[in-house]
């Protein structure tokens, strides 16, 4: 249970995802009071290219703690600890912390390689062409949307950057050092996305070597991190007063170690039966990520891990997921061609257009069978991105088949129906090829973006033959964050003992069993179309 000494105070979680940062005010007991949020820019350009600004991003999280201290009326004294958690993305930061440039763009405000950005395709199939044991805690292979490729790509391409830099951090880590001036990387970073085993509390020098950057390992590491501890370890001596001073809270108050944001959300989910090992944390955003726990390593082909101590300290985490799932649907829609009138019609209605074609589903199929009769003839495979997991494979791409010449409403909900359902037969097979190899789980706990849509919970359950429970708090990648700050601050034993004490699971959404049998040969079909979409490609 919470330390008595300190449960009257207050944690702050922050999360910076790919287009805003978001602060929320929790009491210890995981009721979020405020929340407060601040859109941040994303610089898209040819070639695969997205960037961000740092400090663009440092001040959006200094605006939105000071706003949610604000409404939630408490003060500065009773904030026992902040804790971050954001995007896989790589910030570049030259001699004294300034932004140096990373891309043609030539402007050193645009200092971060985000996650998605997928120049480095080239350097991550080299990498995986060599084969390095470290490779093994991938899943067998690097992904172009992990740290080592986009470093690798830099030296290659921008020399003076790689060469001037005095720091390449994950962005958790950047906000981390930016609030209490500690360059400790977190166990979570440093092993889901610059092949750190975290096992072994080493980096391999000679993986480094052999893909071209052994510059990093002759100079001992020193720029991508030499301190590395677990998430919720408390950093330094807490806010620095500059930061302090930015966020309008009190110097010295506790900093956790931070995470990734979607492990942040797996975090705020899997604790809530008290057994994270039985979930599987299914984060539904721009991108998905799936995340289980395991108290042995288990090596699964295609799925990143297994990473000891990245999420739940000392057990081993197995990442998974869609390298687009809410960008797939939205991107989905817009080839429709009622697409521009129906998001008219959201806008009337005050509703993002997926929010408004859920509802509308929802209201038209009165149980599953009406949804699976909906799609009939039409499947989707939503990798406008690639296939994450289980494939690894940045070249795959969407295949639709089933279209005809409607351009109405009807048409659009059902189109939208049918890639939903292609989203679920890949968290299926996900967890089937886990499964094979031995993290099998009971349920999956669904947060963020569409998965907060009783509907769609409905439909990820049926699709992916799985339970799919839901968390009590609405913001669970901001309750994660803020229960590192929680552990930072000692306000519980350790990290279990604060997940099962600030997250709950509410309702629970059971597959139907009279749309298994539909579901089995919808996802029969879904793996064939796959498959042909692969070989189609390579001719």
């Amino acid at each position: 249970m919470a330390n008595e000494t300190i449960s009257k105070g207050y944690v702050i979680g922050v999360d910076v995802g790919t287009g805003s940062a978001r602060a929320g005010v929790f009491d210890l007991s995981g009721v979020m009071l405020a929340s407060a949020k601040r859109d941040i820019t994303l610089y898209q350009e040819a070639g695969s290219i997205v960037e961000q600004s740092s400090d663009e991003i440092w001040q959006a999280v200094c605006d939105c703690v000071r706003e949610c201290v604000a409404s939630a009326g408490i003060t500065a004294q009773e904030v026992l600890g902040l804790g971050f958690d954001a995007t896989c993305s790589l910030v570049v930061l030259g001699e004294e912390g300034r932004p140096i440039a990373v891309g043609p763009s030539d402007d050193p405000a645009r200092n971060i390689i985000v996650w998605m950005d997928h120049r480095a395709v080239s350097q991550a199939e080299r990498i995986n062409a060599e084969g390095h044991e470290v490779l093994r805690y991938v899943g067998g292979r690097i992904s172009p949307e992990m740290e080592t490729p986009k470093l690798l790509w830099l030296k290659e391409n921008r020399p003076d950057t790689f060469d001037g830099a005095w720091q390449f951090l994950d962005l958790a880590d950047f906000l981390t050092w930016r609030a209490t001036g500690d360059l400790s990387r977190s166990t979570c970073t440093v092993t889901c996305k610059w092949t750190y085993l975290a096992h072994e509390a080493r980096w391999d020098p000679s993986y480094f070597r052999q893909i071209g950057l052994g510059v990093l390992a002759e100079e001992n590491f020193e720029r991508i991190g030499t301190s590395i501890v677990e998430p919720g370890c408390a950093l330094g001596k807490g806010l620095t007063a500059q930061a302090a001073q930015a966020m309008g809270l009190t110097v010295g108050t506790a900093v956790a170690s931070g995470m990734i944001d979607a492990h942040a959300g797996g975090i705020g989910t899997v604790g809530g039966d008290g057994a994270p090992q039985n979930s599987l944390a299914y984060v539904f955003g721009t991108s998905s990520c799936t995340m289980t726990s395991t108290a042995e390593p288990v090596f699964v082909p295609g799925v990143w891990g297994p990473y000891f101590s990245a999420m739940v300290p000392g057990m081993w985490l197995n990442e998974g997921g869609q390298s687009a799932a809410g960008a797939a649907i939205d991107q989905l829609l817009l080839l429709h061609p009622f697409a521009g009138e129906a998001k008219a019609m959201a806008r009337q209605q005050g509703k993002a257009l997926p929010v408004m074609l859920a509802d509308l589903a929802s209201a038209r199929c009165a149980n599953p069978a009406d949804a699976l009769e909906q799609v009939r003839g039409i499947h989707v495979v939503p990798e406008f991105l690639g296939n994450r997991a289980p494939f690894a494979d940045p070249q795959a791409r969407a295949v639709i088949t089933g279209l005809g010449m409607e351009r109405d409403l009807d048409s659009l909900v059902r189109l939208y129906l049918a890639g939903l359902y292609g989203i679920g037969y890949g968290l299926r097979q996900i967890i089937e090829t886990q499964a094979k190899a031995g993290a099998d789980i009971a349920q999956v706990v669904v947060s963020g973006g569409a998965g907060q849509h009783p509907f769609i919970r409905q439909i990820l359950a049926d699709a992916s033959g799985k339970p799919v429970a839901a968390p009590v708090a609405e913001e669970p990648v901001l309750l994660g964050a803020a229960i590192l700050g929680a552990v930072a601050a000692e306000g519980f034993a350790d990290m279990r003992d604060a997940m099962a004490q600030m997250s709950r699971l509410e309702a629970v959404y059971r597959p139907d069993e009279r749309v298994r049998r539909g579901h089995a040969e919808r996802y029969a079909a879904f793996q064939r179309i796959q498959a042909l979409g692969r070989e189609l490609r390579d001719l």
